[in-house]
């Protein structure tokens, strides 16, 4: 069956979901998104999703098309009339149709686009067994050049290393920012595990702020165990206990190897599977 797409106003069949080739969006990567995922028919952390989307724009000088509520309630009209039950929703907002030049502000209303289907972004084995990373030669961009709290549609950096994964035949890759320290992987946030204690990059050290990442550490926290922002090096992550990460898309999946080094026993840690686990019964749980 046909996806149905919320575009600007409403929904439109799947074939008839277009966007101007004078929209900024496609044009300069200009615009803000937010992946969410949907559990049991319902949209996951999604105040929070929309709070971030909104502080996004407001950070790039680009209107919304409607309100949170309004905007809320056309995510749940979408999520329904594709009959999604757990799947991932991709909202999108772009500058809208202008000139070949860079003036935002010759651009006519705002677009807005969101997409409700399906997503594995991982096979089932990698969260069993675990994943292998390497590190990215590529550098995170510069934090003062443009906030990682802002969710772009300028993805070129994490996709440049990304292919520097799929060239050493592993599905993810680690980015450090210009002083040398973790930064985030190319979609994810990085969690290490040393002597029992959950260290994680904050994000003034180039990753985004993920909101599973802020639920994951709720979660430890709930569980006793101690919960640290600190910056990283490479250094840590070879020698760490465990090393995890999380996104929306990815939610909790281990890594057992990294440059070639392994981390632990090679299986993901029985920190990272119980986090694992306590995300998919609050992800679950929290819908009923």
């Amino acid at each position: 069956m046909a996806l149905k797409i919320w575009m600007n106003t409403g929904l439109v069949d799947e074939s008839e979901a277009k966007l101007s080739v004078f929209d900024h969006g496609l044009l300069y990567g200009d615009g803000v998104f937010e992946g969410i995922r949907v559990y049991g028919g319902v949209v996951f952390e999604h105040e929070a999703h929309i709070d971030r989307l909104f502080d996004s724009a407001r950070a790039i000088r680009l209107a919304m098309p409607m309100g949170k509520d309004e905007l809320r309630a056309a995510v749940e009209t979408t999520v329904k009339a594709n009959a999604i039950e757990d799947g991932y929703i991709r909202l999108i907002i772009t500058r809208g149709v202008g000139t070949l030049g860079l003036n935002p502000f010759l651009c006519r209303d705002s677009g807005l686009i969101i997409i409700a289907d399906k997503i594995q972004l991982y096979p089932e084995e990698f969260y069993e067994n675990g994943m292998k990373v390497v590190s990215a030669t590529t550098v995170r961009n510069h934090p003062l050049a443009l906030s990682p709290k802002i969710k772009s549609l300028n993805y070129l950096n994490n996709i440049v290393a990304k292919i520097e994964a799929l060239d050493n035949d592993v599905p993810e890759a680690i980015m450090y920012n210009h002083l040398g320290y973790v930064a985030e992987a190319t979609g994810d946030n990085v969690f290490i595990v040393q002597k029992g204690v959950i260290l994680s990059p904050p994000p003034e050290a180039g990753g985004l702020g993920g909101i599973t990442r802020d639920v994951v550490i709720r979660l430890a926290r709930n569980e006793g165990y101690e919960v640290l922002e600190r910056n990283l090096t490479r250094y840590d992550l070879y020698t760490c206990d465990e090393l995890f990460l999380t996104g929306t898309a990815a939610e909790v999946i281990g890594v057992v190897e990294i440059d070639k080094r392994t981390i632990g026993d090679g299986k993901p840690g029985p920190i990272t599977r119980l986090l694992r686990e306590r995300f998919y019964s609050h992800a679950r749980g929290e819908n009923r």
